[in-house]
């Protein structure tokens, strides 16, 4: 888990954390994960580099757990530009499956985005429902206190 010490983090704060990694350990085929605020900074991620106790990493993003962060951003961005175009309103999840892999991108209710990449032999209903638990969980959380704490905890990783 790229998450910093959680010395001096507030209960909110840790609480994300906690939610985040029970999500990479609980959920069979999640590699790695991150929350993008809604002006694509980087909140929280899982470590994309560690190995899963459970089973080798598959291939995923290269390079650091901003990657993930990045994609997630895009795709939440392309995604809000075509439901405006269409008509669609707000978009609430965005799936993309690949050859080696997959991503779920999920809204959270301020704006944040939850980003999942995921073996190609998950099961996508089951990552779709911990990832509807996380934002559930989450979204009242994220206060703009929250955000820019959590910011600055990742700022302070190396």
């Amino acid at each position: 888990m790229t998450a910093p010490s959680t010395y001096g983090l507030s209960t909110q704060a840790r609480n994300l954390q906690w939610l985040l990694t029970d999500l990479v350990e609980e959920v069979p085929g999640v590699n790695s994960v991150a929350v993008v605020s809604s002006d694509g900074l980087l909140l929280l991620s899982s470590d994309p580099g560690a190995e899963s106790p459970r089973e080798p990493r598959t291939k995923g993003p290269r390079g650091a757990s901003a990657d993930l962060a990045t994609i997630v951003s895009g795709l939440g961005s392309l995604t809000t530009g075509a439901a405006a175009l269409m008509d669609g309103g707000s978009v609430k999840q965005t799936m993309v499956a690949m050859e080696h892999g997959s991503v779920f991108v999920m809204a959270i209710s301020d704006g944040s985005l939850l980003g999942v990449h995921a073996t190609p032999d998950c099961d996508m209903s089951v990552v779709a429902y911990h990832m509807a638990l996380f934002v559930g969980r989450a979204g009242h959380v994220l206060t703009p206190e929250v955000r820019s704490e959590l910011r600055q905890s990742m700022e302070k990783t190396p």
